[in-house]
């Protein structure tokens, strides 16, 4: 099995363009993501063929570090997506669009070379779109202790979230509060914010189930942005900065657009 090495902002995945699954894929997962006797990795996904009857070009299906199935990443699948436009017999010039299954529905990723000359099929760094559709955020009212937040909220990506309003993020222990709240709300992926008076950017710090803490989260900034936005601190089109880097976030109504870079690192057989 050939499997390349991905980033976005930091948010590493392997990824394995297959005709199918293999066996114990979790296995496989838990191994190859160990930063110590492993690849290293914050998942490992697999690209496995689409329908082209219904204008799907590749499945997406991700294991996390510890190898849980998880529905969808927004950094990996702009990983993917760069994954499969590096294959040799694509020639797509400087953009290119593809329709990705994966277990929360299906994405449009639009992926453009940030090269120079480059065409998306030979850019170590691209820049991707994401439609990741709508993010819908719960009425109900958080029923968790946690007395540094400021404001609380359970949103959906199309996996599960937990959204805390904190006075600075970079006070917060990512790493124990993080796994702490997420076992109290379920087993949630869980992003801190605070906001940036006078700018349409929050900051964000994330625990995401079945790694812990990591550089970025595409679906966190998604969500994080929706609360921000509900909770009036933001506009429509705002940054989320991160430890990894930034990305912009698009809010149009409840739908999201997540726009942000895949960053090529090195092939590997295993």
């Amino acid at each position: 099995m050939r499997l390349t090495k991905h980033h976005g902002l930091g948010n590493e995945f392997l990824i394995a363009l297959e005709d199918e699954l293999p066996a114990d894929p979790d296995k496989l997962a838990k191994r190859w993501c160990d930063r110590t006797g492993g690849e290293g990795a914050d998942g490992l996904i697999f690209g496995l063929p689409g329908d082209p009857d219904a204008d799907i070009d590749i499945t997406m299906v991700l294991f996390n570090a510890d190898g849980s199935r998880a529905e969808i990443s927004g950094n990996g699948i702009r990983c993917l997506a760069q994954a499969v436009l590096r294959q040799p017999d694509r020639a797509d010039g400087g953009a290119a669009s593809l329709m990705i299954a994966t277990d929360a529905g299906i994405r449009q990723v639009s992926v453009h070379s940030d090269e120079e000359g480059r065409s998306v099929n030979d850019a170590r760094a691209v820049r991707a779109w994401v439609n990741m559709g709508p993010v819908t955020m719960s009425r109900k009212p958080v029923d968790i202790d946690y007395p540094h937040a400021l404001r609380m909220a359970r949103l959906d990506v199309g996996n599960p979230h937990l959204v805390i309003l904190v006075p600075d993020v970079d006070a917060v222990d990512v790493a124990a509060d993080g796994e702490r709240l997420s076992a109290q709300a379920g087993g949630v992926n869980v992003q801190f914010i605070s906001e940036r008076p006078g700018e349409d950017a929050i900051d964000l710090r994330v625990w995401e189930r079945g790694v812990g803490v990591t550089q970025a989260c595409g679906t966190g900034a998604c969500a994080a942005a929706r609360a921000a936005r509900q909770w009036g601190l933001v506009g429509t089109q705002l940054q989320v900065f991160m430890l990894g880097g930034d990305v912009v976030v698009q809010l149009v109504g409840d739908d999201v657009t997540l726009i942000g870079p895949a960053v090529y690192v090195e092939p590997e057989k295993l």
